[in-house]
């Protein structure tokens, strides 16, 4: 798509939040019984919901334009385009609130965390519900009448084929998993847990390696840092908005799904490995958060990846300071990152990865265009937020 394509598909985005806000609060404001709840719900919408860079509302836009003919691309299929967009949006809205509780964080998207506003606390708990019960109110009332309603329910709740690689050490670097071809690794007709439910099992997955105040450097590997990224990331923030669009343009058969999987877990791997580098090296101004992933004794790329590279003394000294609160103990940690050359892992990891990318969309988006995922790798590919 054009610049001034995506220009404008963003103008539409960000201009129909107006309306997505009316559909779920403006019948419930009148309500003689729950109007009160539903300004709330309307304050916590228009508080967590927009202000993000919205990259997986854009990305159902991006492909659903890529995917259907210009026939299929009138204002109602358009419109219904921006809706699951917004719902995807819900859903990380949903995610962040809940999130921010559970890391103790303080700021998001340039402001307070929700639980940290003057009166809300805990209350953000039952927030979080709120905003994900909103996703469904929105599908019903846009996409019940279309043929794709049950596959859009099913995606948000189910999520079609489970990959199975096998650890073959084709790939040296240890943060490139082989993907297998489409006819050995997957298993077919396995029901998936929830969208929801995934992304909840990767939060335990990272919530039960940082146990705060004790920290266990051994519980640091690999194997459960590509776990924790494939549930808690990867399924909801690029599989689900392309599958989504997949979906809105008739596309429902398991080879296409599965071969568009194989692209975009990788690819939500490469974006938490920005991201648990940004949390540490960003520039707060940029990325709207003050990184705390050494704080809260995070099962993080950087600490993954810097036991590989630590001296004995250097790892004692990491198990010393690692998940304190400590100013000058978080210094410490920094520090270390610097000595053993993170930053230049970093980078090297950024190209190869970006490479592999390349190389599993030329492999496996055959009866895909190609520029869907070739957009998206290129959008995160060197972002600084």
């Amino acid at each position: 798509m054009s610049g001034a394509g995506a220009a404008a598909d963003r103008a539409a985005f960000v201009g129909f939040f107006p309306q997505v806000l009316r559909d779920l609060t403006a019948e419930g404001l009148r309500h003689p019984e729950v109007g009160d709840a539903v300004a709330r719900l309307k304050e916590i919408l228009e508080y967590n919901t927009p202000g993000g860079k919205y990259n997986r509302g854009l990305t159902v836009l991006a492909a659903f334009r890529e995917l259907v003919g210009p026939e299929q691309q009138d204002p109602e299929s358009f419109q219904r385009a921006l809706t699951v967009g917004w719902c995807i949006e819900l859903l990380q809205a949903f995610l962040l609130v809940a999130d921010d509780i559970m890391d103790f964080s303080l700021t998001r998207r340039g402001q307070p965390c929700w639980y940290k506003k003057e009166g809300i606390g805990l209350d953000a708990v039952n927030d979080s519900f709120l905003l994900e019960s909103c996703i469904y109110q929105l599908l019903k009332k846009y996409c019940r009448q279309q043929p794709y309603y049950v596959h859009l329910l099913e995606l948000f709740l189910e999520v079609g084929l489970v990959p199975v690689p096998p650890r073959f050490p084709i790939y040296s670097h240890p943060w490139v998993t082989p993907t297998p071809s489409h006819s050995k690794g997957w298993v077919h007709n396995i029901s998936c847990p929830q969208t929801t439910y995934q992304t909840e099992l990767g939060q335990t997955l990272d919530l039960i390696s940082a146990p705060p105040g004790h920290v266990d450097l051994s519980r640091f590997t690999v194997e459960r840092y590509k776990a924790i990224v494939k549930y808690k990331t990867a399924f909801y923030s690029f599989y689900l908005p392309v599958a989504a669009a997949m979906y809105m343009a008739g596309i429902d058969s398991e080879e296409e799904h599965a071969n568009a999987k194989a692209i975009l877990l990788e690819m939500g791997e490469f974006f938490q490995i920005q991201d648990d580098f940004l949390d540490c090296f960003g520039d707060p101004n940029l990325t709207g958060k003050i990184g705390t992933d050494i704080q809260d004794n995070k099962c993080s790329w950087l600490v993954v990846e810097c036991l590989h590279r630590v001296s004995p003394e250097q790892r004692q000294l990491l198990e010393e300071n690692y998940g304190q609160k400590e100013p000058e103990k978080v210094a410490t940690v920094k520090e270390l990152y610097e000595t053993v050359g993170m930053r230049t892992a970093y980078h090297e990891c950024e190209e190869i990865s970006y490479c592999r990318l390349e190389e599993l969309i030329e492999k496996h988006a055959n009866h895909l265009p190609k520029a869907i995922f070739l957009g998206l790798a290129q959008k995160i590919y060197k972002r600084q937020k």
